[in-house]
């Protein structure tokens, strides 16, 4: 059966990722959205494209109405922790006023709504998570995410959730770094980094959420689904590997714990997810830490 799919916020690395990724599934039609300017016109040019503002209610019901898509995967929000955390009007209008706006059209008119939530609803005390596990946030974008989530479960509509964890990839003309390339070129350019060793994530390829949210969409599927790796590692681990898969100097890899840094926004210690449910009810399997660094190396290096 023929799916049509909206995405939005289509500039973005998971957005960006999905457009790559579906454009090549023969039973898609895709309808790319994003806030500003296509970036993906020249390397796309034949994916359909609709500027959307989520944040207004009469752009998601007048582009949903238009497009009539029977999913829609919502990546668009503001996702900088410490920006959240200063600039709360603006956090609470993309992230939570822009959920209400596509909850009542995707229900409305009958449009399976994916949204992708986090592991930062979680107070970080315990993990890895399963999907049933209580949220307690700890800081302005985990309240937002929550509320969020929680106008998700209360639609009539269909609807799904998928939460990841500090997701690494490299996009177009995306202007933020990650973990891998942060660290790669810190230690190429011969400076010392501190990295902390008292969180826990399981860090999640870009690639592989957008495999998770396709999978949702494939498989008509509803509830929560976490998505990510399975390793549970600090960022200190993961900068560790990033130099022995470079060949950098790990002694500029300086060890440190969060008290080191001083912050906006408080970071949950220990988070990270239990994917069994996504690998047996979806068939998702996920790429390691150190074949996630050998991808980024494959695209960032030819």
């Amino acid at each position: 059966m023929p799916r049509r799919i909206l995405i939005t916020g289509s500039n973005g690395l998971l957005g960006q990722k999905l457009v790559a990724l579906l454009h090549a599934q023969p039973d898609v039609e895709l309808v790319a959205t994003s806030r500003g300017p296509n970036k993906l016109a020249a390397q796309y040019p034949e994916v359909r494209f609709v500027p959307l503002d989520v944040a207004s209610l009469e752009q998601v019901h007048q582009v949903l109405q238009a497009e009539r898509p029977t999913h829609l995967i919502h990546t668009a929000a503001m996702t900088n922790v410490d920006e959240c955390e200063l600039n709360r009007e603006a956090c609470w209008q993309q992230n939570v006023t822009a959920v209400e706006n596509l909850v009542a059209a995707c229900a409305a008119l009958a449009i399976h709504l994916i949204h992708v939530s986090t592991d930062f609803i979680f107070s970080g005390e315990e993990g890895p998570l399963t999907e049933d596990a209580v949220p307690a946030p700890v800081n302005f974008y985990g309240e937002s995410k929550l509320a969020a989530e929680q106008i998700v479960q209360a639609s009539t509509g269909r609807w799904a959730i998928v939460r990841t964890v500090l997701v690494y990839g490299t996009a177009h003309d995306y202007g933020r770094t990650n973990i891998v390339l942060w660290v790669r070129d810190s230690l190429r350019a011969g400076k010392t980094i501190q990295v902390v060793d008292d969180q826990f994530r399981t860090p999640t390829l870009a690639e592989d959420l957008a495999q998770g949210c396709w999978l949702v969409a494939r498989h008509e599927a509803k509830g929560i689904y976490h998505i990510s790796s399975s390793a549970l590692l600090t960022p200190y681990q993961m900068a560790l590997q990033v130099a022995d898969y470079f060949g950098l100097d790990k002694a500029l890899i300086v060890r440190a714990d969060s008290s080191t840094f001083t912050q906006p926004a408080r970071r949950p210690a220990r988070t990270g997810f239990i994917i069994s449910k996504a690998q047996r009810e979806l068939g998702y399997q996920p790429h390691t830490f150190s074949e996630g660094i050998a991808l980024l190396a494959r695209q960032t290096e030819g």
